[in-house]
C-alpha cells in the first residue's frame, strides 16, 4: 500500500491527464474548425492517449488500495491563432506534464516507493516521446513558413498518426 502523500500526488495527476485530455479535445475542435483534418486527427488521438494515461495511473492507485478521488475541471481555452500556436501550447503544456511526473518520482524515491518508481518509468520515457512529437510538428510548421501548399502537406502529414 502507498503512502497517503504518494495518493495524493497521483490523484493530483489524474486530474491533471483528464484536463490535457480536455485540452486536446479543444484543440481537435478549434483544428477541425479551421479546416485542419490533419491536426485534428493528431489532437484526437492526442485526447485519447491522455484518457489512458488518467486510467493507468488509477489502476495502479486502485491495485495499491487507494481510493481514486476525482475533482471539476476546468475549462481549456477553446481557440488558437492557428495551427503553430496549438501545438506551442501542446509542448508548454507537455513540458509542464513532464515536470509533475518527475516531482511524483522525486517523491516516491524520498519514500523509498519502488513500486511507484518502477509505475512511472514508463510515463517517463511517454512523455520523452510526447514531447519529441509536439517538436516535430512544430518543426514542420515553422518550415512552412505561411506557405499555403506546405502547410497543406503539413496537415495531410498530421492526419497519417494513428492509434497505438
Amino acid at each position: 500500500m502507498i503512502s497517503k502523500k504518494m495518493a495524493k500526488a497521483i490523484n493530483a495527476q489524474i486530474n491533471r491527464e483528464f484536463y490535457s485530455a480536455f485540452l486536446y479535445l479543444a484543440m481537435a475542435n478549434d483544428a477541425m474548425d479551421k479546416g485542419f483534418k490533419g491536426a485534428s486527427n493528431w489532437f484526437t488521438i492526442q485526447f485519447k492517449e491522455e484518457q489512458e494515461h488518467a486510467m493507468k495511473f488509477a489502476a495502479y492507485l486502485q491495485d495499491q488500495g487507494a481510493k481514486v478521488e476525482l475533482a471539476a475541471l476546468a475549462a481549456p481555452k477553446t481557440e488558437w491563432k492557428d495551427l503553430l500556436a496549438m501545438f506551442q501550447e501542446a509542448l508548454s503544456h507537455e513540458k509542464k506534464v513532464t515536470a509533475w511526473i518527475c516531482e511524483i518520482n522525486d517523491l516516491a524515491i524520498a519514500e523509498k516507493d519502488y513500486a511507484t518508481q518502477n509505475m512511472l518509468r514508463w510515463f517517463i520515457d511517454e512523455q520523452v516521446e510526447e514531447e519529441a512529437s509536439a517538436t516535430d510538428a512544430i518543426w514542420m510548421l515553422e518550415m512552412s513558413a505561411g506557405s499555403k501548399g506546405a502547410l497543406f502537406m503539413a496537415d495531410k502529414t498530421l492526419g497519417k498518426r494513428k492509434d497505438d
